[in-house]
């Protein structure tokens, strides 16, 4: 397992940015690359490439990782307009996900959302159900698919409902069981320890493979 090579893109976001720290905890990598738009501080085994995201492609080319994580996401608000929503959540991603194909990676880890269908009538939905579509047709050896409900956890920007749902959930939570319980609301540190668990656990015999809640608090329990 020693010798590695992870590369993850959003690393500065909520679910990133502890994928990175999650990853430095294990000494199985020996290089962590970290895809932004802005420097990061530097950190030893972590190689940063600053990259203009609008030539995404070009800056990934022969650039080799065992295990590619994808966190890159926005929302409509702070995109601005549905067509660069969809830029953002579904053209970079995907052309990360396109470089890293046939640079050779072998498992692509993406974080998506519940209700991800591809011929949702939910904009945000369809969008992140084509993506989970499109990459699974480029053809990885393992596909893992985190849906997460609702993040929770401490982000540069305020977000309402976020607030909200966790001063709500002590109420709710009682009442999301069985079925219901794939709603939860789940903070990115959870999410990011399921990512890294499920990278360095034996290959799942599903692929794409699927993580909800309960499978990402599962995952996660290996970093408590």
């Amino acid at each position: 397992m020693s010798g590695k090579t992870a590369i993850l893109i959003g690393a500065t976001g909520l679910v990133g940015k502890q994928v990175l720290e999650k990853l430095l905890a294990l000494p199985a990598y020996e290089k962590i690359i970290a895809v932004t738009r802005k420097p990061m501080p530097l950190t030893p085994r972590v190689q940063n490439l600053v990259v203009d995201f609008d030539n995404l492609a070009a800056s990934l080319v022969n650039l080799h990782a065992d295990e590619a994580f994808c966190c890159l996401g926005t929302t409509l608000k702070q995109a601005g307009s549905k067509s660069e929503f969809h830029k953002v959540d579904f053209g970079y991603n995907l052309e990360f996900a396109h470089a890293m194909r046939q640079n050779g990676c072998q498992h692509f880890l993406l974080v998506s959302a519940l209700g991800a269908f591809p011929k949702s009538l939910v904009f945000y939905s369809r969008v992140k159900g084509l993506l989970e579509k499109d990459i699974a047709e480029l053809g990885f050896s393992r596909f893992s698919i985190f849906r997460p409900s609702l993040l929770l956890g401490n982000r540069a920007e305020n977000r309402l409902a976020e607030n909200l749902a966790a001063r709500l959930m002590p109420i709710v939570e009682p009442f999301l069981r069985g079925p219901l319980r794939t709603v939860q609301p789940i903070r990115g540190e959870q999410v990011a320890a399921a990512m890294v668990a499920v990278a360095n656990l034996p290959d799942s015999p599903e692929n794409p493979a699927f993580y909800y809640y309960d499978d990402m608090l599962a995952a996660s329990a290996a970093f408590a």
